[in-house]
């Protein structure tokens, strides 16, 4: 039987947080790739500092000859990703700021295995799913990010001028007979444009839209808060920090509530079983769950470069199983083609659906007219109680 009285926390991070930059640029290059061609391949990654992004990898097309003139468009889609996210600063901005394009064709002896339907390269994924939340998310990681996009929200309307692009949270939830009840820290260090400005100042700019996201009761007089706690913030981004595409995979995925593979999401088609994979370990773990089989589940897929199926399928339920998790094993394969094919397929991966991706989480996000999310539908549920 696992815990079921104990503090847990976790951490999310900004659109405007150094890494995040980085992950958009790269996941917009990966859009506008799939833009031109749904089969294009990309594994792109991103640096920022100073008045200085460099973006670098692989990338192909059918026509590799194309690929001179789609190169003239990256400094455009580099800019235009700093300033959405609202950077202007005398050491960082869009207008200004010096890119390096790196890019170049990808390698003939990886694309030979892709080619063949076969895993873009070996490795494991994670997939995770609680009912502890209407979206079957762990709820520190989901309140953590809702904090920052609705703060994001209200900078970018114009509401709350004074606040900068670069911003963290992080909760720690009291959890009683399972459940979370209550939040009893709260850490959030948000970029200002004002020095003059106080952490207490930012605490009253804040606090109203914290509460505003949270469920009712959450907050007591007993929750500490942490606002701003080193006091002024208002160099920020990469000019405050360097940032490179990858490097927040917890805050991408689940806050430390479950294992993660070895891989990064931004910048990868969907040929990447980093990213497909465990969008497709996701998807199934979050219909075990929906499907009330199990109130907890872990799904691991393993893979090797230029193989198509699926080396290993492995479920953990935690206890909460309402079947032995060899008969959800099978019921998953039986559902689901695993294939890197089958995956890009089922899910319609091949669309430009990633530059949103980037930020406030890859997982616990509503699916989208257009594909975007396709991996949080809960479609799978009648045929996965079938299997079983």
């Amino acid at each position: 039987m696992s815990r079921q009285n104990y503090l847990f926390t976790s951490e999310s991070v900004s659109e405007g947080h150094p890494d995040k930059v980085c992950d958009r640029i790269s996941d917009a290059i990966l859009d506008a790739f799939l833009t031109e061609e749904a089969n294009a391949r990309v594994a792109c990654e991103t640096f920022a500092t100073t008045n200085c992004v460099v973006v670098g990898g692989e990338v192909g097309l059918t026509d590799q000859s194309r690929l001179k003139d789609f190169m003239g468009r990256i400094d455009g889609i580099v800019r235009d990703c700093v300033r959405d996210i609202g950077y202007e600063q005398d050491a960082f901005h869009w207008n200004t700021l010096n890119l390096q394009n790196l890019l170049h064709p990808q390698s003939a002896h990886i694309a030979q295995g892709v080619d063949r339907d076969g895993a873009g390269d070996q490795g494991i994924m994670f997939g995770y799913a609680v009912d502890e939340t209407p979206e079957f998310m762990p709820a520190p990681i989901l309140y953590s990010h809702a904090i920052l996009k609705r703060l994001a929200e209200v900078r970018k309307s114009g509401a709350e001028p004074t606040l900068g692009p670069d911003a963290k949270s992080q909760l720690t939830l009291r959890y009683e007979d399972g459940r979370p009840v209550a939040v009893t820290q709260l850490v959030l260090s948000t970029q200002h444009s004002d020095e003059s400005q106080t952490s207490d100042d930012i605490r009253a700019i804040v606090e109203p839209y914290i509460r505003e996201v949270l469920p009712a009761g959450w907050l007591s007089e007993e929750t500490e808060w942490h606002v701003n706690p080193t006091g002024t913030f208002v160099i920020g981004g990469p000019d405050g920090d360097a940032g490179l595409t990858g490097r927040k995979i917890i805050v991408d995925t689940y806050g430390g509530a479950a294992p993660h593979g070895g891989g990064a999401f931004s910048g990868k088609d969907p040929t990447k079983v980093d990213r497909s994979a465990a969008y497709a370990a996701r998807y199934l773990a979050k219909n075990v769950v929906a499907a009330g089989l199990a109130k907890r589940c872990t799904l691991q897929l393993s893979y090797a470069i230029g193989v198509a199926k699926p080396l290993s399928i492995y479920v953990d339920t935690h206890g909460t199983g309402e079947v032995h998790e060899s008969a959800i094993e099978k019921a998953v394969a039986q559902c689901m083609d695993l294939t890197p094919r089958g995956i890009r397929e089922h899910l319609s991966l091949t669309r430009p659906i990633y530059a949103r991706t980037a930020a406030y989480g890859h997982f616990g996000r509503a699916p989208e007219a257009d594909g975007g999310f396709s991996w949080e539908r809960t479609d799978l549920v009648d045929a996965l109680k079938k299997a079983v």
